[in-house]
């Protein structure tokens, strides 16, 4: 079966272009044309991936995302702007995107994102325990749930993959370069900052003092240590 992506653009032109060149590698391919009638669509519908622009009509790329994930809705985000700022990455990041890409950027690049997401997303669990638990913190990696106190916790489906990752390595010492590879799929030259952003997202939704976290813990000089 095809996989499906949403494409959330008020850009006619680029939503022709997007859609051509997704559907001739093989995806099945929909639109909207405004963020709430994306919202709408992605919350009714299953895609695999969703496509967001920042700045949309009726409803920011921000807000659907975040809406998205309060929602409970895990489906890969990757965020679409013209904006280059720092600040607007690590804000679609924290609010639950798991990748951005600046316009205008080459096709070839969208496409490899946009299969590392599917990827990552696809891969089954590994090994034979599903249901993990540290204090107060319940992680259930088939229905890809975690509770905090017997809340749900809305990850990300990044943020969810990289605290599956963080559960299988317990102990070891992760650095940014192994993380970015192994969870996002991409080579070391990509923007790093990626990682720390979904880190920090994690302790803020995970830890009793994000500020002295003991589950996911920073190897000074070296990288990430989750302790659970």
């Amino acid at each position: 079966m095809s996989q499906k992506i949403l494409i959330v653009e008020d850009e006619a032109a680029l939503v022709k272009i997007l859609g051509d060149r997704l559907r001739a590698e093989g995806y099945e391919v929909e639109s909207a044309a405004d963020g709430q009638q994306g919202l709408d669509k992605a919350s009714r519908t299953p895609y695999d991936l969703v496509l967001l622009d920042l700045m949309l009509p009726r409803k920011s790329g921000t807000d659907v995302c975040r809406d998205l994930r309060q929602l409970g809705i895990t489906t890969p985000v990757l965020m679409l702007t013209a904006k280059g700022q720092t600040l607007d990455k690590v804000l679609g990041l924290k609010i639950g995107a798991d990748d951005y890409l600046t316009k205008p950027f080459e096709m070839m690049e969208l496409l490899a994102r946009v299969e590392a997401l599917l990827r990552r997303a696809a891969s089954p669990v590994s090994g034979s325990a599903v249901f993990y638990k540290f204090g107060p913190i319940s992680v259930d990696l088939r229905r890809t749930q975690v509770l905090r106190d017997d809340v749900l916790v809305a990850l990300s489906a990044r943020e969810f993959q990289l605290l599956k990752y963080f559960i299988e390595h317990t102990g070891t010492t992760l650095t940014r370069e192994q993380l970015l590879k192994d969870v996002w799929g991409y080579s070391a030259t990509t923007f790093t900052r990626t990682v720390d952003v979904h880190v920090v997202g994690l302790r803020q939704k995970l830890e009793a003092d994000p500020k002295r976290p003991s589950l996911i813990r920073t190897i000074p000089g070296l990288g990430y240590q989750f302790v659970g």
